[in-house]
């Protein structure tokens, strides 16, 4: 995962995000990993609460369509981890984004998340102004 491109979002675990032992909790990681790509839309000046609206008809918002994760090693109660977002290949309804969550240098767990586009329930083709922003390395 190349630097010039991808976001990094500094998050602290709190004890909420453990299980009994004081390991980070699988189910964490995804908020982890939903937080990263939030910063990363708004980061490109996306807006996902605008592009929602009132959530009338042709209210637009992503959606999770697949996700492949590999827990590499654990994050514990009180480490602070990086959760790095790439934006991959951007598709007519689509993008895919790489993550990665890191402590330090060492990679604690990666993802590769297709998100889908979508407007009434069904998918919906990326606007040209979306895509642009998408696609902007600018401030990255």
């Amino acid at each position: 995962m190349g630097t010039n491109n991808s976001h990094h979002l500094a998050i602290r675990v709190y004890y909420e995000d453990t299980d009994f032992s004081g390991v980070v909790y699988h189910a964490s990681y995804l908020r982890f990993l939903e937080r990263g790509r939030t910063e990363t839309l708004r980061a490109r000046g996306i807006d996902q609460a605008a592009l929602y609206g009132d959530g009338g008809a042709g209210a637009l918002s992503f959606a999770v369509r697949h996700m492949a994760i590999d827990w590499l090693k654990p994050a514990r109660m009180d480490d602070v981890v990086s959760v790095e977002t790439q934006i991959g290949a951007i598709k007519g309804a689509s993008l895919t984004l790489h993550q990665r969550i890191r402590r330090g240098e060492e990679i604690l767990m990666t993802a590769e998340v297709l998100v889908a586009l979508v407007a009434d329930g069904k998918p919906a083709r990326m606007p040209p102004a979306l895509r642009a922003k998408l696609q902007s390395n600018e401030g990255f």
